[in-house]
This record gives C-alpha cells, sequence and structure tokens, in this order.
C-alpha cells in the first residue's frame, strides 16, 4: 500500500468530496439521519444511480454511517460519522459564500451555457 502525501490541504478534502453530488449529501445529512429517498428530494437532479454510488463511496470513506434496521420492508438511513461532521462544519462557510454570492454565480453559469452552446 502507498502513501499519497497530499501538498494541499485542499487535495485532501477533493479526494473524500470528489464527486459532483457529495457536498450536498453531506450538508443534508448535517441536519440528522436521512432516508435514500429523502436524499433523493433533497439532492435535486440527481440519478439514482449516483446517489447510491455516492452514498456507498462515502460510507466506505468513513464519511457517513449507513443504518439497516432489518425490516421489510427495507429501511435504511444515512447519519454523518464524527469525520463526516467535521467536514460538514467546513463546508457550512462555502454554503454562506455561495448564498452571498448566488446572483454574481447564477450570471457565471449563464454566461458559460450561453459560450457553450456558441462553440
Amino acid at each position: 500500500m502507498t502513501t499519497t502525501n497530499f501538498r494541499c490541504g485542499l487535495e485532501a478534502v477533493l479526494a473524500i468530496l470528489g464527486g459532483k453530488w457529495k457536498p450536498l449529501i453531506i450538508y443534508h445529512l448535517a441536519g440528522g439521519s436521512k432516508r435514500t429517498g429523502q436524499l433523493r428530494r433533497l439532492v435535486t437532479n440527481v440519478s439514482e444511480k449516483m446517489l447510491i454510488q455516492h452514498l456507498k463511496e462515502l460510507a466506505d470513506d468513513g464519511v457517513i454511517r449507513r443504518i439497516d434496521f432489518q425490516r421489510v420492508p427495507p429501511h435504511v438511513e444515512y447519519e454523518l460519522t464524527d469525520f463526516g461532521r467535521s467536514l460538514a462544519q467546513v463546508l457550512a462557510p462555502l454554503c454562506e459564500w455561495g448564498t452571498h454570492h448566488n446572483a454574481e454565480v447564477a450570471m457565471i453559469v449563464q454566461k458559460r451555457q450561453c459560450a457553450a452552446k456558441e462553440a
């Protein structure tokens, strides 16, 4: 097994958060445990496949915990681990930044979409 040395702490964060939907999953789980269906509704536009894949990866990485209640019909919930809660705490300022700059970011995204259509 080789050891990965990250030059910057942000590289370490991105090693865990790589994936478009992972930060949103963590953000929504910061409010408490959720079932898969709840997360599907909260993380808008995510496909079922990507949601399940990201949940599995986050669980494998120790960011979230999968709780199987061993019932019929199946009842599974996800919650943050202590490691995941520490990550959620650092995501909170990013959320605040995004809220504060929402209009500017929306204009940037629209500009990119227009440029992509013209290309």
